[in-house]
């Protein structure tokens, strides 16, 4: 179970802030829902580490985790940024999500290939983020995500500039996510996105 207890955090030099309280039972998704600027990124950024809240706890199963680096947190994210390594091919930027000095097993490799050719980019591994459009990074960031196989997986806007096929592959890829046992935080302005993968919607 996540669980976000009296969550509170106000950016410098706001009067108001946000508190946040919810929780999410493992193999369900969770959408976050609101307009620009209601805190659907900040609670995810909360989540994930990269943002310390001014007082309340995070939980997962149990244990307070919102004291760990973001690296610590057993969490993976994809925001609307990529985040991917230029000078790595985008093999490599999704091997590093399974191990962090690339020590592969030949069966990792095959997933890496085998997700790939999923999400419509078979052949892709060996080029550079350069030479990808914007879509293509994001179903490689969402790719290297979802192979961690991390119990938290927070998803700010993870279908963006996708094609129909490209998305129906990604949510089918999510929802055996789910069907893993992985507990999902989405925030989406997609009503598809929502429809297909949330269990409860909380509003912001």
């Amino acid at each position: 179970m996540l669980e976000l207890d009296q969550l509170s955090f106000r950016y410098p030099g706001q009067t108001t802030g946000w508190q946040f309280g919810f929780s999410v039972a493992p193999g369900h998704c969770v959408a976050v829902h609101g307009a620009s600027g209601t805190g659907k990124s900040t609670v995810l950024n909360l989540i994930a580490g990269f943002l310390e809240p001014d007082s309340g706890a995070i939980r997962l199963a149990g244990q307070a985790i919102q004291n760990l680096s973001p690296w610590e947190r057993p969490v993976s994210s994809v925001f609307q940024e990529h985040n991917l390594f230029e000078h790595l091919d985008v093999a490599t930027n999704i091997g590093l999500g399974l191990h962090s000095g690339l020590k592969l097993t030949s069966d990792q490799r095959q997933m890496i290939a085998q997700s790939l050719d999923r999400a419509g980019l078979a052949g892709f591994g060996y080029r550079m983020p350069a030479e990808l459009s914007g879509g293509q990074r994001q179903r490689i960031a969402l790719l290297r995500a979802i192979l961690r196989r991390k119990p938290v997986l927070l998803l700010d806007e993870p279908m963006t500039g996708l094609d129909p096929d490209a998305k129906h592959n990604l949510r089918t890829m999510l929802l055996e996510e789910k069907a893993r046992g992985a507990i999902l935080v989405l925030a989406s302005h997609d009503e598809e996105d929502r429809k297909v993968l949330a269990d409860q919607v909380w509003n912001l």
